[in-house]
Formats: structure tokens, sequence, C-alpha cells
């Protein structure tokens, strides 16, 4: 008798919860054996409210403290010159990561073993010709997990695209892309070694997503460190990086630069190069993302925006802008105040700064409006000038950014989750559920608002020099509603959203952080809408004491070394 054959079964596709886990083990499978905590590290790290000085540093040698304490510029400078090499400075920082991603859960890909390489090599170089291979010679650089590094993955928060080219399987493409950004760093001397989480979909102000969980802000972990760069943010607030490359399309580097008491420069969307960086919504170029740079230093911030900037990156990407860094500009602006920054009026006119306190939709929180006062204090003191900023509707402008941002429906989101059957995050699930994309017809109006917005903003800013014939140089206002906000908090973008509706540049400094005994809410509070009373209730001296609270300084397209410029004034003036 025949046996009839029996049907071949293929193993069943493993859920997205089991695809997680084992990308979880394999990133920590990559932390040598020398550097993991033992269970009792990691509990006691649970209880900590504040992760980062003293706590991070009981793990880490008094060299490698040091080191991970120089800032990227005097870093620089002492492998230049021969008092540090490459490789320990890589090590130094490839430990301090380790331990911050431990403690704080803020990385996906780790390749330590690839930077020592590179450090090592860096250092032959160096022996070798007597001189650095470039002006980011054997600068560690931290990358969000948007930039594609040859042999690792870029997950971008999802998980259907473990192992894969932004969910292709394409073997001429998996682990074999690298962004052009990273390809420029790596020319100038820069050690690559890691990438840092962030949110699923990108389009957050926290950093969650199903891959790993949540990073929370390792100054306070009872509140969040932002986002969509926020990964980058808690591993800089950490020392585990001195510098980093983010992006922003809402305010995805500001956000966590403000909510960790770091620096950021957000430039105009072509000012430096998309090439081969993956992207949420890719064909939406109505209002395209910005590669950003962020830092625990001002000076970090010109250093590596400048240097990737001598590279030419235009001749690789046609769509940059073809513009070096323009250091006449930096220098007329710095020429305008001491070393102090105090203004120099013999020689050129004051810095004149507007000043946005309200955007008329939601009311800063207490520490956010003290920072503001700090600083308006602080530049009238030095001999600056500001002037009340009032300009057309910002709410306006971020819902025109945000429909462009969810013009095709959700599709393309809800096709990424579709490869591995995980849900949407929490926070975007009506934001981004499935719904009928724009017609062209609705597009075409939306993109004839949108430039509509922009006509006006400008003219507004135009009418500021009336009076006094000089023009408003930059204008400074909230990053957010908030200091680093408590999770699931974060009610308002518009903060943020409409700098990127307008493509204006932008940079972020500390100013402060809440004080529960000076930061206490005002009784006769009216709100002006739902929104700024949900908002207002959420505001807990408690809760919110420590949180950092930076300030962003607006400029206009193309304004990034005046704004950097400006950025460092204030900087000066501060810590005075």
């Amino acid at each position: 008798m025949r046996v009839p054959a029996q049907p071949i079964s293929t193993p069943a596709k493993p859920s997205w919860q089991d695809q997680a886990a084992a990308k979880v083990a394999e990133t920590a499978s990559k932390i040598p054996a020398q550097w993991r905590l033992t269970p009792d590290d990691i509990q006691r790290a649970k209880e900590q409210k504040d992760l980062t000085g003293p706590f991070i540093q009981s793990f880490l040698s008094e060299d490698e403290i040091a080191i991970t304490s120089l800032g990227s510029s005097r870093l620089v400078a002492k492998v230049a010159e021969g008092a540090l090499t490459s490789l320990e400075v890589a090590k130094a920082y490839c430990k301090t990561t380790a331990v911050a991603h431990q403690i704080n859960n803020c990385l996906h890909e780790i390749f330590f073993d690839e930077a020592l390489k590179r450090a090592a090599d860096l250092d032959h170089y160096f022996s070798e010709h007597g001189k650095p291979l470039g002006p980011l010679h054997g600068l560690p650089v931290s990358l969000k997990d948007q930039f594609h590094v040859k042999g690792v993955d870029t997950t971008m928060g999802f998980i259907g695209w473990i192992n894969t080219y932004e969910g292709s399987k394409d073997p001429a493409k998996v682990h074999k892309v690298e962004s052009q950004v990273v390809s420029e760093l790596l020319l100038l001397g820069a050690v690559i070694y890691c990438k840092t989480s962030l949110p699923q979909t990108l389009m957050c102000g926290e950093t969650i997503n199903n891959l790993i969980g949540q990073t929370l802000n390792p100054i306070n972990q009872g509140l969040s460190c932002g986002g969509s760069s926020g990964g980058e943010g808690a591993l800089q607030a950490l020392r585990g990086s001195s510098v980093g490359l983010g992006t922003d399309i809402g305010g995805s580097v500001r956000i966590p630069a403000a909510f960790c008491g770091l620096y950021s420069l957000k430039p105009t969307h072509n000012r430096l190069s998309y090439r081969n960086v993956a992207n949420t919504n890719p064909g939406q170029l109505n209002y395209a993302s910005s590669i950003g740079v962020m830092a625990t230093s001002v000076d970090a911030l010109k250093l590596v925006s400048s240097a990737i900037l001598s590279t030419k990156p235009w001749l690789r990407d046609p769509n940059v802008a073809p513009l070096p860094w323009r250091s006449d500009i930096e220098q007329s602006v710095l020429a305008r105040a001491d070393k102090n920054g105090k203004a120099i009026t013999r020689s050129g006119k004051p810095l004149k700064l507007g000043f946005l306190f309200n955007d008329g939709f939601m009311t800063p929180h207490p520490p956010v409006t003290r920072g503001l006062q700090i600083l308006r204090e602080a530049l009238v003191k030095a001999g600056h000038t500001t002037v009340d900023w009032q300009p057309p509707s910002h709410k306006a402008a971020a819902d025109i950014h945000l429909k462009f941002l969810q013009s095709d429906g959700a599709h393309w989101i809800h096709e990424q989750l579709d490869l591995s059957g995980e849900p949407l995050i929490y926070p975007l699930r009506d934001i981004f559920k499935l719904r009928l994309p724009m017609t062209a017809i609705e597009t075409e109006d939306l993109s004839i608002r949108g430039r509509d917005a922009c006509e006006v903003y400008s003219d507004y800013w135009n009418s500021m020099s009336s009076g006094d014939d000089q023009e408003v140089d930059a204008f400074i206002m909230p990053v957010a509603p908030h200091a680093a906000v408590v999770p699931g908090r974060y009610l308002y973008t518009g903060y943020t959203e409409v700098v990127n509706l307008l493509d204006y540049t932008a940079s972020v400094i500390p100013i402060t952080t809440a004080d529960k005994a000076i930061d206490v809410a005002d009784p006769s509070f009216v709100p002006l809408n739902d929104l700024d009373a949900k908002n207002w209730k959420g505001y807990d001296p408690e809760l919110y004491d420590g949180a950092p609270v930076g300030l962003q300084i607006v400029g206009r397209k193309y304004e990034e070394e005046k704004v950097w410029a400006i950025a460092k004034i204030l900087d000066l003036i501060l810590k005075r």
C-alpha cells in the first residue's frame, strides 16, 4: 500500500515580539564581557533618578572620564598634537557607550570592534605621515539609526527592517549601502561606533518603539529624552558621545537637545546631504527633513558642520546647496561682541533679537518662561537689543506642516508595520491611522497654503526692522511648552514644526534647569484653549525639578553660520 506524501511544512514566521527580542539580544552580545554590568548594577541604575555624572562615572576609570569630558574640539586638538591616540579615545567612548546603553537603553546598533580597528588605522596613518587624516581625525561620532553604515542594520525602529535594506531583502543592498554623510565623516577622519535609538516612524517627540521599548531621560528617569533623535540626546547626556548626527523634520534634533541639556544646529533642509539616508515617507519632498548636529558644546556644532561642508557634498548629491561654510559671515557676527558676549557698539551694531514667550496657542510652563527671562535679561545687560516677537500664527503653520506628513494617508507607515505585524506605537495611533491619501488637487492647495504662510512670515520679519532700520538677526522662542516632559504628556509640537514649514535655520542652547522652589504655577492662569489647559494641568514642580530647559535661536534660510555665531555669543553671555 502506498503511503500518501505528506505536505511540506514551512517554518512559522517568528512573531514581531520574538524578532525584536532576538535583535536586542544580538546587540547586547556585541558588548565586550569586561564592559558588561552585573544584574545588581542594572537594578541600582533603575533605582536612580539621575544616571549622569557620578553614577555612570562609577563604572569608568579616571582616564576614561577625563577623555569623555573633553568635548569635541579639545579632543580633536589633543589627538592632532599627539597627546592622545585615536585608539585611547575610541576605547574610552566605546566603554562609556556600552555602560550608557545598559543603564539607559539608548542604542540600536553597536560596532565597537570595527571602531577600534578604525582608530588603530588612524593612529598608524598619523605615525606614518606625521599629521591627521582630516579635521575630525580620531573624533568618535555617534549616529541616529537612520544613517546607513556598511555591515550593520538600519531598522529606524521598524521590526520588519531587521536584516533588510529598508524592508527589502535585495542582497545587493542589505548591509552594503553607506549614507553619503557617513562617507564624508570617514573621509574627514571620524570614528563611527554606534547608532542610537529613535521612535518608530520618527514622527514623535519622545523615543519609543517596539524594538527596544522606551529611552528615558538619563538626567531624570521620570522624564522623556525627547525625539526623534532621542537616543542621541540620552547618549550625549551620559557623555557616551560628544557629538553626533540626527535629523529634524518636526523638531527632532532640537527637542532632545533641549530636554537633555545639549546644543544642536538644524540647518535648512538641503545644506547637508540626505543621499542614502533612510526616512519616513521618502517621497514627501514639499517639506523635507534636515540632517542636524547635536553636541555637548557649541563649538562642536561648527567643527562638524564646517568639516562636512569642506568636502563639497553638492558634487556628490545634486540636492545639496553649493554653499561651503562661510567663515566671513560667522566672523562678522562674532565681531559684534567681545570675548564675554558683550556688545561692541563702536565697531558695529549690537545683536537685535526677537523674543516669543507664548505662541498664542499653548502657554509654556514656568521653567521655560523663566528661561526666556534669564536670557533676555542677560542680553540686555550685555548691551544687545531685544524686541517682542508676535508673528503670524504658529499653530496654523504647524497644522499645514502636519498635513503634509499625513498626506499619503499613513499608507507608507502601515506598509512598514505590515512587514512584521507590529502595531503602531501608542502616541501615534490617532495621528497616523490609515486613511485615504490626499488627492493631487488637495496637495496642490496645501502647497499654496504653505507657500503663503512662508511669505507672510517673511513679511512680518521684514516689518520688524522699521523704526531703527536694523534687521532682526534672529528670534528666540521655546522648543516646547515644557522642560523635558513627563512621558505621554507631549501634547503640542507647534514651537518646532513652524520652523520646519518655514525651512529656517535653528540652534538650541541650554539655559537653565527647572527649580521646584522658584517655578511655581500661577494660580490665576487662564488657559487659551482645552489643550492648553491640559498641558498646564500636567505641570508638577516636583516631577519637573532639575529638568533641563533649552531655547531655540531661529534664523532665516541658509543662515547656519549666522545662527551658530549668535548661539556662541549667547553661550558666552550665559557662562560669564
